[in-house]
């Protein structure tokens, strides 16, 4: 089993992860996890706590020379601006945030709420995801993210090239609409407003039978939605044509099969093919070998530089909203989010399905599920 738990506040003096359940024999590529980092930390929009951290990742266990050994693995981030104990107590609620919420139902103040509930977790979230990621990179699945939408924005891909993604101030893979969508940043922050977007990520490689049909809990669906429900801001996920589903007649929506023979030989998918992926690559819980495809929602950040309207918890009396530090668009940055949290549950699931104690195992595992799968095909008729 694959499985994390984080640690940490977003003035604390660290962020740690432990993930357990990486396979034994992976290398892990700190650089791939930095990387993920650093652009976690970019985008254009983001405000000036970016500039004061370095995310650089540290791995304290579950490694030796540089390869994983089957133990847990602890990730953990140095914050840079950690002074958690000299803030102040904030004197009137923020609109959006868990701050009066939490800070009743833990019945503490609002500061040791909201330094937990802030995004700055999901760096070490992403670094997670990242490791993770290095156990599909050895077996050829990929995860790929972008924004498709900011401040109401449409930027339908042009392109699926990584270069394209990367060379863009807001993560897109449409350089015809970077400009329009920069102007919106701009003219938010000047209003003292936020803005929000749409990102998506596809998942390319994964063999059949990632998840599975016989419980709610393991339907690859809903463990990506709940996984990616659970990144800060996030308001709804798609998987396919997601809400446009329910616009269509059904004809307009099921995938037909078709099979060629030309693909059937070493393929994942077995010489099936689709001629469109409306269903985004998982059936009935289950994945079909199609590309994965996930899309979230992303609310602007509820952090105002012109606050809103709130209560002072001490008077009772009209407030406005402290001001934390924040983003005028945090869009881009949570697309990475997005993608590591996605990469991390399907390894969890492929991990699950294929023997993982060791990537040799996990190979061989899967090469032996596949030429199992292949003799049933040939010998259909004859089953049982």
């Amino acid at each position: 089993m694959l499985r994390t738990l984080t640690a940490g506040e977003s003035h604390g003096s660290a962020l740690t992860a432990i993930v357990e359940g990486i396979p034994a024999g992976v290398t892990l590529d700190r650089a791939f996890i930095d990387r993920e980092l650093e652009r976690r930390q970019g985008g254009y929009g983001r405000g000036k706590r970016q500039k004061l951290e370095t995310d650089r990742i540290f791995i304290d266990s579950g490694t030796f020379k540089g390869v994983s050994t089957g133990a847990p693995i602890t990730l953990r981030l140095i914050n840079n601006d950690a002074k958690l104990e000299r803030l102040s107590e904030p004197a009137a609620p923020r609109g959006g945030h868990v701050d009066l919420a939490g800070s009743i139902s833990y019945q503490t103040g609002i500061r040791q709420v909201l330094e937990r509930a802030s995004a700055r977790e999901t760096a070490v979230r992403v670094a997670a995801g990242a490791l993770a990621r290095l156990v599909l990179r050895e077996v050829g699945i990929t995860v790929f993210g972008y924004v498709a939408e900011l401040g109401g924005i449409a930027a339908p891909p042009l392109s699926r090239d990584v270069a394209v993604r990367d060379a863009s101030p807001v993560y897109t893979l449409n350089p015809e609409a970077d400009a329009a969508i920069v102007a919106a940043i701009d003219a938010a922050r000047e209003a003292g407003d936020t803005l929000g977007g749409v990102v998506e990520t596809i998942v390319t490689g994964c063999p059949i039978g990632l998840g599975s049909h016989v419980q709610p809990d393991r339907r690859l669906d809903a463990r990506l939605a709940c996984a990616v429900m659970g990144v800060q801001a996030i308001k709804g996920v798609e998987i396919g044509l997601g809400f446009e589903a329910a616009r269509r007649p059904g004809s307009k929506v099921m995938d037909p099969i078709r099979y060629e023979p030309e693909h059937d030989a070493d393929d994942r998918r077995y010489g099936f093919r689709r001629p469109s992926n409306n269903a985004g690559g998982i059936e009935g819980g289950t994945s079909n070998g199609e590309p994965i495809v996930v899309r979230a929602a992303k609310k602007p950040i509820s952090t105002l530089a012109s606050r809103g309207p709130s209560i002072n918890m001490a008077t009772k009396a009209e407030s406005p909203a402290t001001y934390e530090r924040s983003d005028v668009c945090a869009v881009p940055a949570a697309s990475v989010i997005v993608e590591n949290v996605v990469g991390f549950e399907i390894a969890a699931a492929l991990l699950e399905r294929f023997d993982g104690s060791s990537l040799d195992s996990l190979r061989a595992t899967m090469a032996a599920v596949h030429a199992l799968n292949r003799e049933k095909l040939d010998h259909w008729a004859e089953r049982p």
